[in-house]
């Protein structure tokens, strides 16, 4: 439109510079070429080369335009074609947000088809037929992701991630790990997928290390951080109560700050008690649980003190605790368990009654039928035990209630 403005402009401009002549001069033109003699005007002269100019001017536009047809009717094509790849390829995009996973399954092969970001397409694609339990699609996917020899480093990391992340799903951690390992570098995506796969194959110990990355990151507070951390070790240290060593080696391992942890305590101390057959196992258990409490105090870790035996030093421990804590419920009976433990019958009487009227448990109702059948207190044993049968159902409604 441009160009045609302006060649209107300069004939224009022609056209009155032709016409200035004729006013100003009646002169002509002799051409010369013997024997010819040819005369013409001089109006004659600009008017055809006007006329030649124009006509030279549009024939080359002309000529131009024919010979550039095809190459715009290629680029009009590639633009049409383009145009419709990306709209199949959004198209895709909103069924699979959508829930329509097998139109977003077909819309994406087609956009991959098309050329229109096949790592992406196929990504998608390949989720899709996951989705729709479809695993040979979904791997014929993956397979044609990245063509080899044609992958750039984004379309290699995009094909590991999704890879990873679909094996995670489908609980096969260990190829996930495979693959994720062979990434020579890893973001915050790949370790958050390798810290599931680690934890679904229950390699506890190496899942604290990506933790720590992932905190660093910033990808978990402190709390979150710490609570996944100690979830980690505990079950860690549940794996290695196969062995007194073994156990030994895990806990030396563990920070001092996570040992006066009380579910850190807990697991390790049911470790030892677990490996009762290993010389001292009992009393490393009780200094487990010894050193958790001198740091804070858990009910439920001194109930599980009654469960180590040490001797009668257990029971001043017990009761030194149970000065700064006389209205703990479990603690009473615990001393109430290891005075029965020792025979010392009048005394483990009062800690269960004493743990009773704080709070009425099944356990503690327990504890008391099992020391009045040692007693032969038949009766009251038989009164205890129906407590107790009466609080465990309760509990359980309770639960189911909750649940």
């Amino acid at each position: 439109m441009k160009t045609l403005l302006w060649a209107i402009a300069a004939i224009a401009m022609a056209v009155g510079l032709v016409a200035a002549a004729v006013r100003s001069s009646a002169g002509y033109v002799q051409i010369v070429l013997p024997p010819y003699r040819v005369e013409l005007s001089l109006v004659l002269v600009l008017v055809l080369l006007v006329a030649v100019f124009a006509a030279a001017y549009f024939g080359m536009r002309l000529v131009s335009a024919m010979v550039a047809m095809p190459r715009q009717v290629r680029e009009y094509r590639e633009a049409r074609r383009q145009q419709k790849a990306r709209d199949t390829l959004m198209e895709a995009l909103r069924a699979f947000f959508s829930g329509r996973y097998a139109r977003a399954e077909k819309a994406a092969a087609s956009a991959m088809d098309l050329g229109e970001q096949p790592a992406l397409a196929a990504t998608l694609a390949a989720r899709a037929a996951h989705e729709l339990r479809a695993p040979e699609r979904r791997d014929g996917y993956l397979t044609r992701m990245v063509a080899d020899g044609e992958a750039s480093a984004a379309d290699g990391l995009l094909k590991a991630i999704t890879e990873a992340d679909l094996l995670v799903k489908q609980q096969r951690a260990a190829e996930a790990l495979n693959v994720l390992q062979a990434l020579p570098q890893k973001h915050t995506a790949a370790l958050r997928l390798e810290l599931r796969a680690l934890q679904l194959e229950k390699s506890w110990e190496a899942s604290v290390a990506v933790i720590d990355q992932l905190e660093k990151r910033k990808v978990y507070d402190a709390t979150q951080a710490g609570e996944l951390r100690r979830a980690a070790i505990t079950q860690h240290l549940k794996r290695c109560a196969t062995g007194h060593a073994t156990l030994d080696d895990a806990w030396r391992k563990i920070p001092a700050t996570l040992q006066r942890d009380a579910r850190v305590a807990a697991a390790a101390a049911e470790g030892y008690l677990a490996s009762n057959a290993e010389d001292n196992a009992q009393v490393r258990a009780a200094e487990v649980i010894e050193q958790a409490l001198a740091a804070s105090w858990d009910s439920d870790l001194a109930g599980l003190y009654a469960a180590c035996n040490t001797g009668t030093s257990q029971i001043e421990r017990a009761e030194r605790w149970l000065a700064a804590h006389p209205n703990d419920a479990t603690l009473l009976l615990t001393l109430g368990r290891l005075c029965a433990r020792e025979k010392l019958w009048g005394k483990a009487r009062n800690y269960l009654d004493a743990s009773l009227s704080v709070e009425p448990t099944h356990n503690a109702y327990l504890a008391s039928a099992q020391l009045y059948e040692q007693l032969g207190d038949n009766d009251a044993a038989q009164k205890h035990y129906r407590k107790s049968l009466e609080q465990a159902l309760a509990r359980l409604h309770r639960a189911n209630v909750a649940g």
